[in-house]
Order: C-alpha cells, then structure tokens, then sequence
C-alpha cells in the first residue's frame, strides 16, 4: 500500500463542513456515534467528524486506519448514485467504508459498538498485511 501522508481537500467545503461539525447542527444518530462511541478514545483511535476530502464530506474518518463511517439516514436513499460513486472513488485511495444506518446507531447502538471494535481489529489486520507486502 502505497503511504499518503496527506490527502487534497476542496477548501471552499471547509465553512460548510465546520457548521455541520456544530454539535447543534447533528443529527441524533450523528451525536449517539460520536458521543457515545468515537469520543474519549474508547476504540483508541481518532475519528474527525465531518472530514473533507477532495470533494466529499465523510462523517467521520480516521486517518490512522484509513476508515470512513457513513451513518446512512433517510436521505441516503435518494443519493444513492452519488453515494456509490463517492465510494468508489474513495475506495482507489485504500479508504475502507463502514456503512450504519441511523436506525442502527439509534436502536442498536451495543450492536454497533461491538461490530465496529471487530471491524476496527480487522482493518488493522488488513494494513499490517499491505504494509508487510510491499
């Protein structure tokens, strides 16, 4: 795998991406994810919120394992185009996805703190084998 230390962004998404980091402006599944999972390190990783890249916002990311949390709401179903090539694109950079729904995250949440620690150790896994590959 090839190392990037830094990947573009579109600085004119920045004003847009810091209104929605905005704990006001999240959605419940949004704050349940960041408040109840990702924050305070309990997966001992960081995961920015809102991260911009090229020209997409993620919900959350790590850069450290190169993993993108999408938390699919309503809205999804009609971006479903934009979604699928947003992935792909991402996909070509090693940038895994891991897809909940809101409804997951707010119904189930046990069940996506657990799947998301397996996934966490499996991404780790998947990038010592790429790193010891090369």
């Amino acid at each position: 795998m090839n190392k990037i230390k830094f990947i573009d962004y579109n600085k004119n998404l920045k004003n847009y991406s810091r209104i929605n980091r905005n704990q006001n402006n999240m959605t419940k599944s949004e704050w349940l994810m960041r408040n109840m999972i990702l924050k305070w390190n309990r997966l001992w990783y960081r995961f920015l919120r809102q991260k911009i890249i090229w020209s997409f916002i993620l919900d959350f990311y790590c850069s450290k394992l190169r993993l993108w949390i999408e938390i699919d709401g309503w809205y999804h179903e009609e971006m479903f185009d934009y979604d699928q090539s947003r992935e792909s694109l991402l996909l070509q950079t090693w940038i895994k996805i891991i897809r909940y729904t809101s409804y997951d995250v707010e119904k189930n949440l046990d069940w996506v703190m657990e799947d998301l620690k397996t996934q966490i150790r499996e991404r780790e896994i998947e990038l010592k084998l790429n790193l010891s590959s090369k």
